[in-house]
């Protein structure tokens, strides 16, 4: 009949290594027990934070819950293996972008990287790489080092499409607002300037792609389905919209705040996603601002994923009201 494992010393944690646990007790065939997982050599996680993590997880019903998922189980990673990495090991690439909440999908293995001269980290579930001091920026993210947003956002350019380095780099240079809707600038990921010092700072894979998409990333966007649907609007020729925009009435008084708004043509574009619809307070308060924007004399267009990817109609919607409010595209 088999065993229950012995408590954990409680100066070990939740990850630790086996050097850690050999000197805080632990025998080998301790670390070896039914409630520790061993996600990297040398490394131990107990299953009781496993379940914790994925508790966590599943009761996160609020919106960008996704994206906070991935960044929860990228930091545990993360965490279990600074428990055995050498000194000056830092998180970067697809990796880095996942824990700073970037929308990339997460890879699977562990991008991890040194400073040249030294050796790139091996082993199972590790992606090394060695770097030129001189070409990253590191950070502290929750207690990890982190290649910067904008060193993060470079070193992604031997891997990424110049599309999806425009919908990265928008989401870096995004200005937050707070709850009452004012944006905060030092809150942004990095400015425009310092992605062009990443790629001015030295030679590097993917610097072609990188320039192109520098040339096409702008501050206003909120998600990759906002940006997809500029990038496509712009190859259409539609008129440049005004990002991220406040929508007041005559009055000065503010409406709302929509992604895309053409003031000239009175035309407001929203991009609709699954949060929109599911949470019975963004619903009703949508709704409140529609009527608002409608007795103000704008027009608004809302636009789903299924318009915008699936069908890549969004930009063709948008120009027939654009047309229809007296936009025309020979002039």
């Amino acid at each position: 009949m088999p065993t229950t494992p012995s408590d954990l010393p409680t100066t070990v944690g939740a990850h630790f290594s086996v050097g850690r646990g050999r000197e805080a007790g632990l025998t080998s065939r301790r670390m070896r027990a039914k409630d520790l997982v061993r996600p990297f050599h040398g490394a131990r996680r107990t299953v009781a934070d496993i379940a914790a993590e994925q508790d966590e997880i599943a009761r996160d019903t609020e919106p960008l819950a996704p994206t906070r998922a991935s960044m929860r189980r990228m930091r545990s990673k993360a965490l279990s293996y600074l428990q055995v990495a050498t000194p000056g090991s830092f998180i970067c690439g697809a990796s880095a972008a996942v824990l700073h909440g970037y929308p990339v999908n997460p890879p699977n293995d562990l991008d991890v990287a040194v400073f040249a001269p030294r050796r790139a980290p091996k082993g199972r579930g590790v992606k090394g790489r060695t770097i030129a001091v001189h070409l990253v920026d590191v950070e502290v993210v929750d207690g990890i080092p982190t290649s910067s947003p904008a060193s993060t956002w470079a070193m992604l350019g031997r891997d990424l499409s110049v599309r999806k380095l425009i919908i990265l780099g928008d989401a870096i240079v995004r200005v937050p607002r707070d709850e009452r809707g004012i944006k905060h600038p030092e809150r942004a990921g990095a400015t425009i300037e310092q992605l062009q010092a990443s790629i001015d700072a030295g030679s590097r894979p993917g610097l072609k792609k990188l320039r192109a998409a520098l040339d096409r990333i702008r501050v206003g966007c909120a998600s990759p389905l906002e940006t997809e649907y500029r990038l496509d609007s712009e190859d259409a020729g539609l008129p440049e919209p005004e990002l991220d925009a406040d929508i007041c009435d005559a009055r000065g008084r503010r409406l709302g705040i929509s992604e895309f708004a053409y003031p000239r043509y009175g035309v407001v574009v929203e991009v609709e996603g699954d949060h929109h619809r599911s949470s019975k307070h963004q619903w009703n308060r949508d709704l409140q601002k529609y009527r608002d924007y409608a007795n103000a004399g704008w027009e608004v267009v809302r636009l789903t994923a299924y318009d915008i990817r699936t069908l890549r109609r969004g930009h063709r919607i948008v120009r027939e009201v654009l047309i229809r409010r007296g936009w025309r595209p020979d002039l």
